[in-house]
Order: C-alpha cells, then structure tokens, then sequence
C-alpha cells in the first residue's frame, strides 16, 4: 500500500470549466459536434504579426534563457503600453514578465503576503483566486457582490469587512470573470483609496483589459502607484498557450519579485516574448477580434431574455455572461451536464465561481467564432424549450 498521501494545501476544488473541457473532449473524441462555451479562450487565430515574429526567432536559433525579469525590449513595450493607453508614466524597471497571468498571481501573493493573511476576492469570482490563496495558506474572504452594485465590488464593502476583521489584501478584476462587469472609474479610485489608508495591498487583475463595449476599463496605476497590477496576452492578444503575461509592482517589491522569479520560473518563455512584441503592433486584427465578440455579444443580449434567461450581470467587458437560470433549475451542475450531453453545448456551472449561491447561475462565454456560438444560443434554445423544468 502506497504511503504517499496528497499535502493538505493540494486539496483544492477542481476548476469546473476545465473539467467541462475534459468532459466535452470525450463526446468530441466519440464522434460529437461540441459548441465550446465554457472556457474564456479566444476562437480567434493567433495575430498573424506575432505568429512571424515566432517564426524569426525560431530561424534565429537563439531561445536558451533569458533574464527573470524579462526581455528589456518587452518590458520597455509593456511601459510604453500604459503611456498611450492610460496616460500613466510606468518606468520599464517597475515590470515583471511572467508565465502567463497565473505565474504572476503566484509572484505577487508569494511576494505581498505571509502564510494567514487575509485577502478579499468576490463572489461570484475567478474560481482559481481561492485555491492558489488555499495553496499558499492564505485565506480567501469573500465579498457577495450582485445586482444591487451591477455586480461590481464596492470601497464599502471591503471596509464592512475590514472592520469585522481586518484585511491584509484585496484581489480584485475589472472587466470581471465570470460577470463580465467593471469598476466604475469613481469607484475604482475609492478602492484605491481605502487600500492606501488601511495599508491593505491591492493586487488588480487586469487581464480582460482591451475587452470592454461601452466605457474603457481604468487601472489601478491611474489612481495609485502601490498597487500590484497583472495583466496578461492569453485574452485581448489571443495567445493563451503562450502562456505569457506581466507585473507591474511598486519598485521596492522588484528586487524580491527578480529573485522568487529566479527561484520559481527562471524566466517566462524566450519564444513567447519574442513574439509578444509583435502584439502591440498588431492592433488592427486585435480589433476586428473585439467586433466579433461584440456581435456575439449582441446575439445574447437579444436571444437570452426570450429563451427566458432574462436575468444576467452586466457585460461590460471579457467575455462572459453569467445567467440566473433559476426558473430552470437550482442545480447548476446538472443543468451544465444535461446541456452538454443532451444538447452538445459546454457551460460553466456558477458553483465553480460561487460555491453558496452559484447553484442557479451559469456562465456562459462568447470568446468563440460567430458561426460556432450562434450554433450554441439556437441549441440553447431549443433545448430549454423541448424540456420541461422545475
């Protein structure tokens, strides 16, 4: 009998939308036609500027490793980026390139955080916030955020749970995951605000950045040089498997951040930073991507209220609509596996964004090709239609 039994900081939840993806691969690989609407992973192609940009470093033959911090060229860039998106001066030293976003949450709580503290994450919320928190022994304290605040997380309401015991960090993303909603820009300074004169450390995930409908998103730099800011090129650049992303970090946590980076990923990806440059340039295809998503968009919001999934979080920006299917079911999870197996179409369950209260919502995302998430609101439809519920 094997004595080898897993630590207690491994048992962490199983990401759901992942496991709808294992799930949905295995009716694929059976002969089935699948519509993918579980995972936030652009259908569009790769820029074709970075696919080039690939391509020469590869014909150069130079990829062996590079420095932690990142390629100067890259990191430049990244500075660059926040001048003529935001108006906010970054100098190149103060950023960090990292193996995708996730490589950078694990830099930055690693770095902002001991084993106990507390950090503030909503919920509904990026299911994999508690279970790195979990993993590093830091505790997840959740902020119920829904309609009364357009599902958007609020300075009152970190400080109503600051007072009932008090916060070491807040963790929050704007354009949101699962709901798709943004901090206003009045309420985004207020959080600042509160995390400056509380000395609570605030980590702002800004990976959906690029993707908003209406307003755009703001940064937390506009408001406060102290924040952590990650963002990533797997969403608005379309190179999730390149797995690449960035810190930007108050300069006396780089020295720290260069030598965990050392330590724990040597470097991100030579090849991936020599393409990622090419990313900036490739804004006129980046765009198109963003209309279709837009259209995509556009079909929900007509085609979901009259299948009778009249209540969702406001969609801002990402990619996600994060439904109240409670006139159907409050199983979430059953909901998702008869969708997929009775109708071929891969959700998320909203328990894997909000273990209390997720039971009767599900997200929906509209990252894929026009063709194929058209394909999956009709399936939708006709598969609420031909049941009956409740």
């Amino acid at each position: 009998m094997s004595r080898l039994r897993p630590s207690r900081r491994s048992g962490v939840a199983p990401f759901m939308a992942m496991e709808a993806l294992r799930e949905a691969r295995a009716l694929e690989r059976a002969g089935r036609h699948i519509v993918h609407m579980e995972l936030g992973e652009p259908g569009a192609p790769v820029p074709r500027r970075v696919r080039e940009a690939a391509e020469a470093a590869l014909d150069s033959g130079a990829l062996g490793y590079g420095e932690a911090l990142g390629d100067h060229a890259l990191r430049a860039r990244i500075a660059g980026h926040y001048r003529a998106r935001y108006g906010v001066d970054v100098a190149p030293d103060r950023v960090i390139v990292t193996t995708g976003s996730s490589g950078g949450f694990m830099l930055a709580l690693i770095v902002a955080f001991d084993p106990g503290a507390r950090i503030a994450v909503t919920a509904p919320g990026y299911p994999a916030y508690a279970n790195i928190l979990s993993s590093l022994g830091l505790e997840a304290v959740p902020l119920p955020i829904g309609e009364a605040t357009r599902f958007a997380p609020t300075a009152a309401m970190l400080e109503a749970a600051h007072r009932e015991k008090p916060l070491d960090g807040a963790l929050l993303m704007s354009p949101a995951n699962p709901t798709g909603a943004m901090i206003g820009a009045q309420e985004f300074a207020r959080i600042c605000a509160f995390c400056e004169d509380t000395g609570v450390v605030f980590i702002s995930d800004e990976i959906y950045h690029g993707l908003e409908y209406a307003e755009p998103a703001q940064t937390a730099l506009s408001f406060t040089p102290h924040a952590i800011v990650v963002n990533s090129f797997s969403k608005y650049y379309a190179m999730t498997g390149w797995r690449l992303g960035w810190l930007v970090a108050p300069e006396e946590l780089m020295r720290p951040l260069e030598r965990l980076q050392q330590s724990l990923a040597i470097c991100a990806p030579t090849i991936s930073q020599r393409a990622a440059l090419a990313a900036f340039d490739a804004t006129d295809e980046l765009e198109e991507n963003r209309a279709a998503y837009a259209r995509n968009r556009a079909l929900l919001i007509e085609r979901l209220p009259a299948m009778g999934l009249e209540r969702f979080a406001p969609p801002d920006g990402a990619f996600y609509f994060y439904v109240d299917v409670s006139a159907f079911t409050a199983d979430s999870m059953d909901f998702c596996k008869r969708l997929l197996t009775e109708a071929g179409v891969a959700a998320t369950p909203g328990l894997d964004f909000d273990p209390r209260r997720g039971g009767t919502a599900v997200r929906f995302s509209y990252a894929g090709a026009e063709s194929e998430v058209a394909e999956g609101v009709a399936r939708l439809a006709a598969w609420l239609a031909s049941r009956r519920w409740l």
